[in-house]
């Protein structure tokens, strides 16, 4: 299978994936957006609120580097230059989701 095919099929079955998690996060937000400080902590420290955003931030930093990845190669002509922001991004979009799921480990 082509690269080029085997990241549409992973575009798509990652949006498809985050769709589910987005409606759970947009309802929790609605719910926990007037709340203290101390009850968003208690949101973020039960179990389930965990795992499901800490795979909701996973999917999300997939599913956008592979959205920018096509950007790069869409506007960026110079392969150097596009190499680069490529591995930047790929370093990216592994460093902040796991800085944020120890974050949230941690509460």
């Amino acid at each position: 299978m082509h690269t080029s095919t085997k990241k549409w099929l992973f575009e798509k079955l990652s949006s498809l994936i985050l769709i589910p998690f987005m409606v759970w996060f947009l309802i929790n937000f609605v719910k926990i957006y007037d709340n203290d400080y101390q009850q968003i902590v208690e949101f973020f420290s039960e179990q389930p609120s965990k795992i499901l955003f800490s795979v909701f931030i996973v999917i999300a930093y997939f599913f956008s580097a592979l959205k920018i990845t096509e950007i790069f190669e869409d506007y960026i002509s110079n392969d150097k230059i596009k190499n680069v922001a490529n591995k930047l991004l790929n370093i990216f979009a592994i460093l902040i989701p796991l800085i944020t799921i120890i974050g949230i480990l941690k509460l």
